[in-house]
């Protein structure tokens, strides 16, 4: 991971990832990575839907779960500077979108907004 390639994007555009793939993983290994991520969406939440998406996943993680995953790690290398500002004003406003899709998941035909 160390000497890994730099990326511009926690994932590869048009991923699409299945429940049942080919090539099992320790889930405890993929456990751990995904956890750990999980603590960093608090503050980078550029890779919140990557995040998401692997977490799917944690029962039967595969090789191609893991790929994803550890594609993850060189983007937070590679953008170490993004994060949260948050400024003093008074005024406050938040927004917030949700697209259901529920044909989209292959896998069980269940929305996980």
């Amino acid at each position: 991971m160390i000497n890994s390639k730099l990326v511009t994007t926690p994932i590869e555009t048009g991923t699409k990832l299945f429940k049942y793939e080919e090539g099992d993983v320790d889930p405890s290994y993929f456990k751990s990575l995904v956890g750990s991520l999980r603590y960093l969406i608090c503050s980078r939440p550029d890779i919140l839907f990557s995040f998401g998406l692997v977490s799917q996943f944690m029962e039967s993680p595969t090789t191609i779960h893991l790929k994803v995953v550890k594609r993850i790690l060189p983007y937070l290398k590679s953008t170490l500077d993004y994060g949260l500002f948050y400024s003093l004003s008074k005024e406050f406003k938040l927004e917030g979108y949700c697209d259901r899709d529920w044909a989209r998941d292959t896998n069980n035909r269940k929305s996980t907004n």
